[in-house]
């Protein structure tokens, strides 16, 4: 029988394998609530005057916030196969404001057996768009992903 709401396997993400997310809009709720859950309570997120004799003008969302949509949109991708997340290098490229909609584009960028079985790792680089095709930021997360079949041949 056929499981709904099952991730990507380790088997199924070969090298160069690209898979793409939905998209979310990023709104004024979801950045105070953010806010207050984090205690990033910097003038410039928290500020609402007219912001545009800033250098960065309208109203922005710190990168944690932009990192953690992106995860929440790629989780459908190892939902119940994803055994742990090992390690991350992140780049914010540019900001991200409420009422932008990202997306996140992800490429396999390594992957390889561990010495237990029934386990992989897997690398991708994931690369946070907004709704104008830019990169806003990139991440390449270490994944340890479960195989098919526990591994067996």
């Amino acid at each position: 029988m056929i499981q709904l709401n099952t991730g990507f396997h380790f088997d199924d993400l070969p090298l160069g394998t690209r898979f793409r997310s939905r998209a979310r809009t990023v709104t004024e709720a979801d950045l105070v609530s953010f806010i207050n859950l984090s205690w990033l309570h910097e003038e410039l997120f928290t500020d609402t005057s007219d912001r545009t004799h800033m250098a960065i003008p309208g109203r922005v969302v710190p990168g944690a916030l932009v990192y953690a949509f992106a995860e929440g949109l790629i989780t459908p991708s190892m939902q119940g196969t994803g055994l742990a997340f090992l390690h991350a290098e992140i780049d914010i490229a540019a900001p991200t404001f409420v009422g932008d909609t990202i997306h996140v584009e992800c490429e396999v960028i390594e992957q390889r057996t561990t010495s237990k079985p029934g386990r992989g790792l897997v690398r991708t680089r994931n690369v946070v768009h907004n709704q104008h095709g830019k990169a806003v930021l990139s991440y390449t997360p270490l994944r340890m992903m479960r195989m098919r079949d526990g591994g067996k041949d």
